[in-house]
């Protein structure tokens, strides 16, 4: 069994580890660079009071997934970007769904009108769970070049809340 609760800087090493092991496989984050417990300490905290992050655990305090709300300079000052991974060989067990219901809670309560989610278009899982969430394809961006040369294509797709 496993549970949602709001993640802190405690739990930056544990998170750095998970996402570590998403961006060492790649194609699925543009991120292409290892994250250290520290730099994700700072970026946690840069938004007081306008971000909201959540992680769901299993009974042994394994962190299975995590998410994240928070505002983008890009968006409009009523917009919140969403950020979703989950371990390795955990997706599709319920666990986007749950912290899912905490986001986007939170993002209402920072008083975000909607969500945004960029997805790599080759992340087919990624692309289908946003859109079962109800998520709406507004923007699609093409020829993105990652920080390590890699070329993609990215959709934007909106949350009303």
């Amino acid at each position: 069994m496993y549970h949602v609760r709001p993640a802190g800087a405690l739990d930056a090493m544990a998170i750095a580890d998970l996402l570590n092991e998403i961006i060492a496989r790649g194609g699925t984050t543009a991120m292409t660079e290892p994250v250290t417990k520290d730099s994700l300490q700072h970026f946690m905290t840069a938004f007081p009071g306008r971000a909201a992050w959540h992680l769901a655990e299993d009974d042994q305090g394994e962190i299975l997934g995590f998410q994240w709300v928070e505002p983008d300079a890009a968006l409009p000052a009523d917009a919140c970007d969403i950020a979703t991974f989950t371990r390795l060989g955990r997706a599709r067990l319920g666990i986007g769904s749950m912290l899912f219901d905490h986001s986007r809670r939170a993002a209402k309560r920072l008083g975000y009108t909607w969500i945004n989610a960029t997805i790599r278009t080759d992340n087919a899982d990624g692309l289908a769970y946003y859109q079962s969430r109800g998520f709406e394809d507004y923007k699609m961006e093409k020829g993105i070049v990652l920080d390590d040369g890699t070329v993609v294509d990215k959709i934007s797709k909106r949350y009303r809340l």
